[in-house]
Protein backbone atom coordinates (compact mmCIF):
# COMPACT_ATOMS: atom_id res chain seq x y z
CA UNK A 1 0.00 0.00 0.00
CA UNK A 2 2.87 2.26 1.14
CA UNK A 3 4.39 1.62 -2.35
CA UNK A 4 1.63 2.35 -4.51
CA UNK A 5 0.98 5.85 -2.60
CA UNK A 6 4.67 6.88 -2.93
CA UNK A 7 4.51 5.74 -6.84
CA UNK A 8 0.84 7.40 -7.53
CA UNK A 9 2.55 10.68 -5.60
CA UNK A 10 5.36 10.83 -7.58
CA UNK A 11 3.01 10.51 -10.48
CA UNK A 12 0.53 13.13 -10.10
CA UNK A 13 3.28 15.25 -8.74
CA UNK A 14 5.24 14.73 -12.06
CA UNK A 15 1.80 16.19 -13.99
CA UNK A 16 1.17 18.50 -11.88
CA UNK A 17 4.32 20.64 -11.26
CA UNK A 18 4.80 21.31 -14.98
CA UNK A 19 0.94 22.16 -15.54
CA UNK A 20 2.08 25.00 -12.83
CA UNK A 21 4.83 26.14 -13.98
CA UNK A 22 3.73 26.21 -17.69
CA UNK A 23 3.52 29.92 -18.84
CA UNK A 24 0.39 29.15 -20.07
CA UNK A 25 -2.83 28.72 -17.64
CA UNK A 26 -4.14 25.99 -19.53
CA UNK A 27 -2.44 22.88 -19.29
CA UNK A 28 -2.82 23.65 -15.81
CA UNK A 29 -6.57 23.91 -16.81
CA UNK A 30 -7.00 20.99 -19.07
CA UNK A 31 -4.92 18.84 -16.20
CA UNK A 32 -7.71 19.73 -13.61
CA UNK A 33 -10.42 19.46 -16.00
CA UNK A 34 -9.73 15.66 -16.67
CA UNK A 35 -8.84 15.44 -12.66
CA UNK A 36 -12.64 17.36 -11.86
CA UNK A 37 -14.15 15.09 -14.88
CA UNK A 38 -13.19 11.97 -12.82
CA UNK A 39 -14.53 13.20 -9.61
CA UNK A 40 -17.91 13.77 -11.50
CA UNK A 41 -18.03 10.16 -12.39
CA UNK A 42 -17.18 9.20 -8.69
CA UNK A 43 -20.09 11.89 -7.78
CA UNK A 44 -22.28 10.01 -9.57
CA UNK A 45 -21.62 6.41 -8.11
CA UNK A 46 -21.34 7.30 -4.41
CA UNK A 47 -24.89 9.08 -4.97
CA UNK A 48 -26.73 6.24 -6.53
CA UNK A 49 -26.20 6.32 -10.12
CA UNK A 50 -26.00 3.68 -12.59
CA UNK A 51 -22.87 3.87 -14.60
CA UNK A 52 -24.23 4.99 -17.84
CA UNK A 53 -25.37 8.53 -15.74
CA UNK A 54 -22.20 8.85 -13.82
CA UNK A 55 -20.55 8.88 -17.49
CA UNK A 56 -22.74 11.21 -18.32
CA UNK A 57 -22.46 13.44 -15.29
CA UNK A 58 -18.87 13.59 -16.14
CA UNK A 59 -19.48 14.43 -19.76
CA UNK A 60 -21.85 17.38 -18.67
CA UNK A 61 -19.19 18.47 -15.98
CA UNK A 62 -16.67 18.74 -18.94
CA UNK A 63 -19.27 20.38 -21.04
CA UNK A 64 -19.88 23.46 -18.28
CA UNK A 65 -16.22 23.78 -17.42
CA UNK A 66 -15.78 24.08 -21.16
CA UNK A 67 -18.01 27.22 -21.20
CA UNK A 68 -16.71 28.87 -18.25
CA UNK A 69 -13.28 27.67 -19.19
CA UNK A 70 -12.17 31.49 -21.80
CA UNK A 71 -13.96 33.15 -18.72
CA UNK A 72 -11.90 31.91 -16.00
CA UNK A 73 -8.64 32.29 -18.17
CA UNK A 74 -8.83 35.83 -18.94
CA UNK A 75 -10.26 36.30 -15.22
CA UNK A 76 -13.37 37.64 -16.38
CA UNK A 77 -16.07 35.92 -14.15
CA UNK A 78 -18.68 37.66 -12.56
CA UNK A 79 -17.62 38.99 -9.14
CA UNK A 80 -21.68 37.86 -8.06
CA UNK A 81 -21.11 34.06 -9.28
CA UNK A 82 -17.80 33.75 -6.90
CA UNK A 83 -19.87 34.82 -4.32
CA UNK A 84 -22.92 32.72 -5.06
CA UNK A 85 -20.41 29.88 -5.05
CA UNK A 86 -19.04 30.90 -1.51
CA UNK A 87 -22.30 31.48 0.10
CA UNK A 88 -23.87 28.16 -1.49
CA UNK A 89 -20.39 26.72 0.45
CA UNK A 90 -21.16 28.29 3.11
CA UNK A 91 -24.68 28.15 4.39
CA UNK A 92 -25.32 24.77 2.21
CA UNK A 93 -22.43 23.32 3.58
CA UNK A 94 -23.89 24.04 7.15
CA UNK A 95 -27.51 23.13 6.20
CA UNK A 96 -26.21 19.53 4.88
CA UNK A 97 -23.89 18.94 7.52
CA UNK A 98 -26.71 19.70 10.14
CA UNK A 99 -29.09 17.16 8.37
CA UNK A 100 -26.87 14.51 8.64
CA UNK A 101 -26.18 11.44 6.76
CA UNK A 102 -30.33 10.37 7.22
CA UNK A 103 -30.92 13.70 5.72
CA UNK A 104 -28.82 13.41 2.47
CA UNK A 105 -30.21 9.90 1.45
CA UNK A 106 -33.74 11.11 1.92
CA UNK A 107 -33.07 13.65 -0.52
CA UNK A 108 -33.66 13.28 -4.28
CA UNK A 109 -30.75 11.51 -6.32
CA UNK A 110 -31.24 13.96 -9.33
CA UNK A 111 -30.90 17.11 -7.16
CA UNK A 112 -27.85 15.49 -5.44
CA UNK A 113 -26.54 14.50 -9.21
CA UNK A 114 -27.36 18.46 -10.28
CA UNK A 115 -25.46 19.55 -6.88
CA UNK A 116 -22.26 17.58 -7.81
CA UNK A 117 -22.02 18.78 -10.78
CA UNK A 118 -22.45 22.43 -10.09
CA UNK A 119 -20.06 22.22 -7.11
CA UNK A 120 -17.13 20.40 -9.20
CA UNK A 121 -17.60 22.91 -12.14
CA UNK A 122 -17.32 26.06 -9.84
CA UNK A 123 -14.33 24.49 -7.81
CA UNK A 124 -12.73 23.89 -11.75
CA UNK A 125 -13.53 27.33 -12.18
CA UNK A 126 -11.81 28.53 -9.16
CA UNK A 127 -8.66 26.53 -9.54
CA UNK A 128 -8.31 28.09 -13.01
CA UNK A 129 -8.88 31.32 -12.00
CA UNK A 130 -6.64 31.19 -9.68
CA UNK A 131 -4.00 30.03 -11.41
CA UNK A 132 -4.56 33.15 -13.55
CA UNK A 133 -4.16 35.61 -10.90
CA UNK A 134 -0.62 34.24 -10.61
CA UNK A 135 1.31 31.41 -9.57
CA UNK A 136 2.17 32.60 -6.32
CA UNK A 137 -1.86 32.79 -5.54
CA UNK A 138 -3.16 29.03 -6.76
CA UNK A 139 0.09 28.32 -4.49
CA UNK A 140 -0.82 30.17 -1.86
CA UNK A 141 -4.42 28.72 -1.43
CA UNK A 142 -2.95 24.85 -2.23
CA UNK A 143 -0.76 25.12 0.71
CA UNK A 144 -3.56 26.70 3.28
CA UNK A 145 -5.49 23.75 2.64
CA UNK A 146 -2.80 21.55 2.78
CA UNK A 147 -1.22 23.32 6.10
CA UNK A 148 -4.33 23.07 7.98
CA UNK A 149 -5.08 19.24 6.92
CA UNK A 150 -1.42 18.22 8.19
CA UNK A 151 -1.59 20.14 11.05
CA UNK A 152 -5.41 18.87 12.19
CA UNK A 153 -3.87 15.42 11.93
CA UNK A 154 -1.18 15.58 14.00
CA UNK A 155 -2.60 17.58 16.07
CA UNK A 156 -6.21 15.62 16.39
CA UNK A 157 -3.37 12.40 16.95
CA UNK A 158 -1.92 14.12 19.77
CA UNK A 159 -4.04 16.29 21.42
CA UNK A 160 -7.88 15.06 19.50
CA UNK A 161 -10.59 14.74 22.83
CA UNK A 162 -13.74 16.02 21.48
CA UNK A 163 -15.42 14.71 18.41
CA UNK A 164 -15.91 17.08 16.34
CA UNK A 165 -18.80 15.09 14.06
CA UNK A 166 -18.66 11.89 14.94
CA UNK A 167 -21.81 10.29 13.19
CA UNK A 168 -19.82 11.35 9.96
CA UNK A 169 -16.11 11.02 10.44
CA UNK A 170 -15.16 9.89 14.15
CA UNK A 171 -11.83 10.87 13.56
CA UNK A 172 -11.90 14.15 13.69
CA UNK A 173 -11.45 16.29 16.72
CA UNK A 174 -12.41 19.89 17.66
CA UNK A 175 -8.35 20.12 18.93
CA UNK A 176 -7.47 18.87 15.48
CA UNK A 177 -9.74 22.03 14.05
CA UNK A 178 -7.58 24.26 16.39
CA UNK A 179 -4.27 23.01 15.53
CA UNK A 180 -5.03 23.36 11.29
CA UNK A 181 -6.07 26.76 11.87
CA UNK A 182 -2.71 27.35 14.09
CA UNK A 183 -0.58 25.66 11.33
CA UNK A 184 -2.42 27.72 8.91
CA UNK A 185 -1.15 31.09 10.92
CA UNK A 186 2.08 30.02 10.88
CA UNK A 187 2.60 29.30 7.40
CA UNK A 188 0.92 32.82 6.81
CA UNK A 189 3.46 34.54 8.99
CA UNK A 190 6.28 32.81 7.11
CA UNK A 191 4.92 33.42 3.72
CA UNK A 192 3.84 37.22 4.09
CA UNK A 193 6.89 37.68 5.88
CA UNK A 194 9.17 35.75 3.19
CA UNK A 195 7.87 35.63 0.23
CA UNK A 196 8.10 39.41 -0.72
CA UNK A 197 8.66 39.46 -3.82
CA UNK A 198 6.91 36.33 -5.03
CA UNK A 199 3.73 37.94 -6.42
CA UNK A 200 0.03 38.47 -4.51
CA UNK A 201 -0.95 35.29 -2.19
CA UNK A 202 -4.25 34.69 -0.57
CA UNK A 203 -3.12 35.81 2.75
CA UNK A 204 -1.24 38.96 1.91
CA UNK A 205 -4.61 40.46 -0.60
CA UNK A 206 -6.61 39.65 3.04
CA UNK A 207 -4.03 41.38 4.97
CA UNK A 208 -3.95 44.43 2.60
CA UNK A 209 -7.51 44.17 2.12
CA UNK A 210 -9.19 44.01 5.82
CA UNK A 211 -5.86 44.51 7.92
CA UNK A 212 -4.93 42.43 10.60
CA UNK A 213 -7.94 41.10 12.34
CA UNK A 214 -9.93 41.18 9.80
CA UNK A 215 -7.75 39.46 7.49
CA UNK A 216 -6.89 37.10 10.07
CA UNK A 217 -10.65 35.83 10.89
CA UNK A 218 -11.33 35.54 7.18
CA UNK A 219 -8.11 33.48 6.85
CA UNK A 220 -9.73 31.07 9.72
CA UNK A 221 -12.66 31.21 7.97
CA UNK A 222 -11.11 29.51 4.54
CA UNK A 223 -9.77 26.62 7.63
CA UNK A 224 -13.07 26.26 8.24
CA UNK A 225 -14.44 25.85 5.21
CA UNK A 226 -11.64 23.21 3.77
CA UNK A 227 -13.05 20.52 7.20
CA UNK A 228 -16.44 21.80 6.09
CA UNK A 229 -15.55 20.13 2.51
CA UNK A 230 -13.95 17.05 3.78
CA UNK A 231 -16.89 16.45 6.35
CA UNK A 232 -19.00 17.30 3.00
CA UNK A 233 -17.27 14.26 1.07
CA UNK A 234 -17.07 12.09 3.94
CA UNK A 235 -20.82 12.31 4.91
CA UNK A 236 -21.71 11.82 1.04
CA UNK A 237 -19.38 8.45 1.72
CA UNK A 238 -20.93 7.22 4.61
CA UNK A 239 -24.38 7.86 3.02
CA UNK A 240 -23.28 5.34 0.53
CA UNK A 241 -21.79 2.75 2.50
CA UNK A 242 -18.58 3.55 0.94
CA UNK A 243 -14.84 3.99 2.21
CA UNK A 244 -13.20 5.77 -0.84
CA UNK A 245 -14.82 7.68 -3.62
CA UNK A 246 -13.39 5.60 -5.95
CA UNK A 247 -9.64 3.15 -6.62
CA UNK A 248 -8.70 5.63 -9.60
CA UNK A 249 -5.84 6.91 -7.69
CA UNK A 250 -4.25 3.47 -6.03
CA UNK A 251 -3.20 3.64 -3.04
CA UNK A 252 -4.64 7.35 -2.30
CA UNK A 253 -9.09 6.26 -3.04
CA UNK A 254 -10.40 8.68 -5.72
CA UNK A 255 -9.94 12.11 -6.98
CA UNK A 256 -12.44 13.52 -4.73
CA UNK A 257 -11.01 11.75 -1.93
CA UNK A 258 -7.48 13.94 -2.40
CA UNK A 259 -9.32 17.43 -3.69
CA UNK A 260 -12.80 17.65 -1.13
CA UNK A 261 -11.13 19.95 0.99
CA UNK A 262 -9.97 22.66 -1.74
CA UNK A 263 -13.61 22.43 -3.40
CA UNK A 264 -15.24 24.78 -0.98
CA UNK A 265 -11.66 26.99 -0.20
CA UNK A 266 -11.14 28.48 -3.67
CA UNK A 267 -14.70 29.96 -4.71
CA UNK A 268 -14.86 31.95 -1.44
CA UNK A 269 -10.76 32.73 -1.95
CA UNK A 270 -11.60 34.50 -4.77
CA UNK A 271 -14.63 36.02 -3.42
CA UNK A 272 -12.88 36.96 -0.20
CA UNK A 273 -9.84 38.25 -2.39
CA UNK A 274 -10.55 39.11 -5.81
CA UNK A 275 -14.42 40.07 -6.15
Amino acid sequence: MLGQRIVTAVVLLALLVPALLAQSVWPFALLTLTLLAAAGWEWGRLNGAPQAISLALALCLLLACAGLGPAAVRRTIPAELWFIWAAGWVLGGAWVLRRGVLGWQDSSRQLRWLLGVLLLCGAWAALVSARAQGLAYVLSVLCLVWVADVAAYFGGRAFGRRKLAPSISPGKSWEGVWSGMAGVAVLAWAWVTLAVDAGPSVFSLLLERYGFVGGGALLMLLCGMSVVGDLFESLVKRAARMKDSSQLLPGHGGVLDRIDALLPVFPLALALTLA
